[in-house]
């Protein structure tokens, strides 16, 4: 047990005769008065020495001041600064004992202070008195500041105090960090403190080198240390991190198989790394998500690609202590299980999406609602801030997404729905304390605030699982749907390639940095596909003949056999084209004179008139047959030559 000061009480009778002057100008009644002046008499007449009582075991204080009924002159000496009381017995204080009032005549206009940074952050009134009437003016009076005086040492050191009591309960630990975090952000909104309050969680995650200090052996452990820190000038923190992973599975496997291994240049490939890739294909997860489950071929395939980024890694930058001969090799990287994006049929999509209009939380019903309309990552979602949305006039409102997983900004078109829910959800946010970037640290205020703090993406999965029950979707088996965020996404892009936008819009529109990840979407629901699934499937079911093209070797026919030939006629530069009539008109067909960059001189004046006979004829010819689109090919080539001839003698008549 510590005290917090060592302020020391003054003379008992200046001591009682202060207390007497706070009590007279308490708006109760006479005996009450009187009672308190009588409690505090007996109490300082059984403890005269207050700073030897404080010495007491908490226990025995709290039993004594029940005795005496002298908790209102104990808290009154606190609050006025008179004596230094520890964590323990201020958070023992019975509800009764209402140090707020003491705190108010001593420093007014605080708690009211405080009481509006509840109501602006959207707090119960209930437990806006919990935290300014219980807890503030207890965290000012152990600290011996007023409201404006408390900084982030403060409260440290009060939450440094409630670990070490010895006699709180779990449960009474349990509230008072609880209230020491909302406290925290009282403070924190009225500007006195230099960072947000955190809530309690486990130890930090551990950078890169740390984690490389980790490796068993000493000489390896040196190199995988400069390696992360080398390594972190380029890649991020999560990037390296992963691979000093990575390294530290394949440390630890040579320590408990191979101890004779000591550095980098013993290693050999079939004595080491052959063994390692076997054993590695079956091995255990690692830490909180072993549990006896074998790892699957996508960790190893991260396990081998990260292992052989870092023997070549350090091979490049000349390491003396890099291995002789390379190790792992392209053929040694386990082909990934090519998997389709998990979309959601239009009709659960439907049925989900309307009963996310009614959750009742309300950010888990904007949140959804946003990434349903924009296809953003889940991560992308919660970083937006308050300027995302840009106007630009006639090409409506867009919305700027930020830098995500793969790093890259975008921008997406916001549609009138969604827009309206984002400008009720931006409306009703209220003002909110910038928060530090967990990117750079900067301050940012972020679109997704609530009571000073970011919610959290739990919620939006909460919100799903609430909204598929809602809907009524379940599993062949009856069990509910289990709906992830990120199927949201899924679905968004293949209902956009199903409606017909191009690979190259939807590569933008995800943000994706490799046409690949886009094309998973491709084959995943493409209408060419689809339209040619649908084709064939009718001719089969029509049991209709297919006509199959003749297999033989192309020649060179002479005009008039190919004239009179049933093939669909295209006149060459060099040549005749011999496409067959049964495998339908060709798309290239005449192109380059189609083509609006096409451009020619009068030199070839002669050659087009001659192009423009020949296609005259085979407009003609398909005219009899009865071949209409061939008909209409030649006479849009017609059309085109007639053009380039017109122009063509303009330029000479000019000249």
């Amino acid at each position: 047990m510590s005290i917090s000061a060592t302020t020391a009480p003054g003379p008992i009778e200046d001591l009682l005769a202060t207390y007497t002057e706070h009590v007279v100008g308490l708006a109760v009644g006479r005996e009450s008065r009187l009672a308190r002046l009588r409690s505090a008499r007996r109490f300082l007449a059984h403890h005269p020495d207050l700073e030897a009582w404080l010495a007491r075991p908490t226990p025995a204080r709290v039993r004594d001041l029940h005795n005496d009924s002298a908790w209102p002159f104990i808290i009154w000496a606190t609050a006025s600064g008179r004596l230094a009381v520890d964590v323990e017995l201020l958070l023992a204080k019975p509800g009764g004992v209402d140090l707020a009032v003491v705190w108010e005549r001593l420093h007014p206009g605080e708690i009211a202070k405080a009481e509006a940074v509840c109501c602006e952050l959207g707090w119960s009134a209930n437990w806006a008195r919990q935290v300014t009437h219980f807890n503030l003016p207890v965290v000012c009076a152990w600290t011996g500041k007023a409201l404006a005086e408390v900084a982030d040492e403060d409260l440290a050191s009060f939450r440094a105090a409630i670990e070490r009591s010895a006699y709180l309960s779990e449960s009474a630990r349990f509230r008072a960090h609880t209230r020491l975090f909302t406290t925290a952000q009282v403070c924190y909104q009225l500007g006195r403190l230099r960072q947000p309050p955190r809530r309690r969680t486990g130890e930090p995650a551990r950078t890169p080198a740390e984690l490389a200090s980790l490796v068993l052996q000493p000489a390896i452990r040196r190199e995988v240390v400069r390696y992360a820190e080398t390594a972190g000038t380029t890649l991020r923190p999560a990037s390296v991190a992963f691979r000093v992973r990575a390294v530290r599975v394949f440390t630890d496997w040579l320590a408990a198989e191979h101890p004779e291994v000591a550095r980098l240049d013993q290693l050999e490939r079939a004595q080491h790394i052959d063994p390692f890739l076997a054993w590695a294909s079956h091995r255990l997860w690692r830490g909180a998500n072993g549990r006896g489950r074998r790892v699957g071929p996508t960790m190893l395939y991260h396990d081998v690609v990260a292992l052989r980024a870092f023997f070549e890694d350090i091979a490049e930058w000349g390491w003396p202590s890099s291995p002789q001969r390379r190790l792992l090799f392209i053929s040694d990287v386990p082909r990934m299980p090519e998997a389709v994006p998990r979309a959601l049929p239009p009709a659960t999509d439907t049925a989900l999406m309307a009963a996310v209009e009614h959750l009742d939380d309300k950010f888990a019903r904007t949140g959804l609602m946003v990434l349903r309309a924009t296809g953003m990552r889940v991560g992308e979602l919660m970083d937006l801030e308050l300027d995302c949305l840009v106007d630009f006039g006639a090409h409506g409102t867009w919305l700027r997404v930020p830098l995500g997983k793969l790093g890259t900004e975008r921008t997406v078109p916001l549609d009138a729905p969604t827009l309206e829910v984002f400008d009720a959800w931006v409306a009703s946010r209220g003002h909110q304390r910038s928060l530090p970037h967990p990117r750079d640290g900067r301050p940012a205020d972020f679109v997704f605030m609530e009571r000073g703090r970011r919610p959290t993406k739990w919620r939006l999965a909460k919100g799903l699982d609430r909204a598929a029950r809602a809907a009524g979707l379940t599993k062949p088996d009856g069990a509910p749907l289990h709906i992830t965020v990120h199927q949201i996404r899924h679905t968004f892009g293949t209902s956009m390639i199903n409606a017909g936008m191009s690979l190259p819009a939807l590569m933008a529109l995800m943000g994706h940095v490799t046409p690949e990840m886009t094309l998973r979407y491709a084959r995943l629901a493409s209408p060419v596909i689809r339209e040619a699934y649908e084709t064939a499937m009718g001719k089969v079911r029509s049991r209709s003949p297919l006509a199959i093209a003749p297999a033989r070797p192309a020649k060179a026919p002479a005009p008039v056999e190919w004239l009179a030939a049933e093939v669909l006629k295209t006149r060459l530069a060099n040549g005749y084209c011999s496409r067959e009539l049964v495998a339908g008109e060709c798309a290239y067909a005449n192109i380059c004179e189609q083509c609006e960059n096409f451009v020619t001189t009068p030199d070839f004046a002669p050659v087009i008139e001659s192009q423009l006979q020949d296609v005259r004829r085979l407009e003609a010819d398909a005219a009899g047959r009865g071949w209409a689109s061939e008909q209409s090919r030649h006479g849009r080539v017609a059309t085109r030559l007639e053009g380039h001839l017109r122009v063509l003698r303009s330029r000479s008549a000019n000249t």
